[in-house]
């Protein structure tokens, strides 16, 4: 629902600088790397070591390709997937894809909880469960009190975190020549492990709620600046968001994959080649580091499993909270003050508390981070092939609907998400 918020608008100038540009999807890629996907990739590199390392190339244009349309999807209509999922296709469908949705970001969000409460536990002692309350009424606080432009700006600086892989990569010895051959003529082997890997990988790095934020923060760009309006409205425009949005969301991507990346070299170089190949948290990998890797690689390693947490905990809950809004009509948007969207924050409120809670009940969190990527991989698959659908039709975008390049890449993505979701349930239980 789209209506006047109370903001103090500025105008952008016409050619904003780099940091300016950067935005949506420089913080949804950013986010693709929370804690629990740092497990993901520290467990492929301890298992592997540097024989996955491919992954991230081939899906590197196949993040940037269905990103941007998430994105043009929110800039073009003015609303987000789930509202243009309620707008154009049967209830039934969209109450069905938004509670897989969320469901799996609560469990997500009760795992990246868990993790960085394990990780500031690692580096100063301490109740784990404590911390899981803190880091979530923080996160909390940050998300409802804050003022929109001001938390992005936060969301931003954020980002920077992740270069603590980076640099623990250029701690630990890494063989540059193998990484470079893995990297352009991989050793594929048709086993259940090395596929299932392949799978978790893939339903890492795509993932639905990175599909809802980015598509309603740029709904977001559009209520918060006074001369922007959905392109619809304001077809002028269309040249230079479009060039913004790629810029923006290739260099998100780029981020997101490469850190992935270096995570998968440092565990590769290091667990692996010691013989540790079974990691199953972010937490335990950075544990695992310690005495291999040295005090130093340790540390930095566990502050970036928080900071990265910090950066992941708000996309999750206020994904969950813009697909709810948009499907049952509520005031939604970030940039609005409290009282006016008090269902759509009470919705980020609850979703952090569930999440939360599941750290102080009996679930078996690595189980649950299994379901979540259960339910992640296989609800991504109908909400792409159905974001394809929209944004190929004029009913929807106008005379903005996709341009050939763009929309085989989009499909190539679909395709490869279905064959990870059949191969997922053929490898199931193996």
């Amino acid at each position: 629902m789209i209506d006047a918020v109370d903001h103090a608008a500025v105008k952008q100038p016409e050619r904003p600088r780099l940091l300016r540009v950067l935005g949506p999807g420089l913080i949804t890629g950013a986010s693709d790397d929370d804690p629990s996907g740092i497990a993901t990739y520290s467990q492929a590199g301890a298992q592997f070591g540097f024989g996955l390392t491919w992954v991230m190339l081939f899906s590197w244009p196949l993040m940037c390709a269905i990103q941007e349309i998430s994105a043009r999807i929110g800039r073009v209509t003015g609303r987000g997937i789930a509202g243009n999922l309620k707008r154009h296709y049967p209830g039934g469908m969209v109450y069905a894809v938004v509670l897989l949705v969320v469901s799996a970001n609560v469990i997500n969000l009760g795992a990246d909880l868990g993790a960085m409460a394990a990780a500031l536990k690692l580096l100063i002692g301490g109740p784990a469960l404590l911390y899981v309350a803190l880091f979530g009424l923080v996160s909390v606080l940050l998300e409802v009190f804050s003022r929109y432009s001001r938390y992005v700006s936060v969301l931003k600086w954020l980002t920077l975190s992740l270069f603590a892989y980076v640099g623990v990569a250029f701690v630990v010895q890494i063989p540059w020549p193998t990484v470079a051959r893995s990297l352009v003529m991989p050793s594929v082997t048709f086993n259940a492990d090395y596929l299932t890997a392949i799978v978790a990988l893939l339903g890492t790095t795509i993932s639905p709620y990175l599909f809802f934020w980015q598509a309603e923060e740029e709904v977001e760009e559009v209520r918060e600046r006074v001369d922007a309006k959905p392109l619809l409205r304001a077809p002028d425009q269309a040249p230079a968001e479009f060039r913004r949005i790629r810029i923006d969301t290739y260099v998100g991507m780029a981020i997101s994959n490469a850190v992935a990346l270096f995570i998968i070299l440092t565990t590769a170089a290091t667990l692996h080649a010691h013989g540790v190949s079974d990691i199953q948290t972010s937490a335990q990998a950075a544990e695992a580091l310690r005495p291999i890797a040295g005090p130093l690689a340790f540390f930095v390693f566990a502050l970036g499993i928080i900071g990265t947490g910090l950066l992941a905990l708000p996309v999750l809950a206020g994904s969950s909270a813009y697909a709810l809004g948009e499907t049952f009509g509520w005031h939604v948007g970030l940039a609005r003050k409290p009282r006016r969207a008090k269902a759509f924050y009470g919705a980020i409120a609850v979703a952090t508390l569930i999440g939360a809670a599941l750290n102080f009940s009996p679930i078996d969190p690595i189980k649950a981070l299994f379901w979540s990527a259960v339910i992640n991989g296989i609800v991504a698959v109908p909400i792409m092939a159905l974001m394809m659908h929209m944004s190929s039709r004029r009913a929807v975008m106008g005379s903005f609907k996709l341009h050939p390049g763009l929309k085989v890449v989009g499909w190539l993505a679909t395709l490869v998400m279905t064959a990870a979701a059949v191969g997922l349930l053929a490898t199931w239980g193996r």
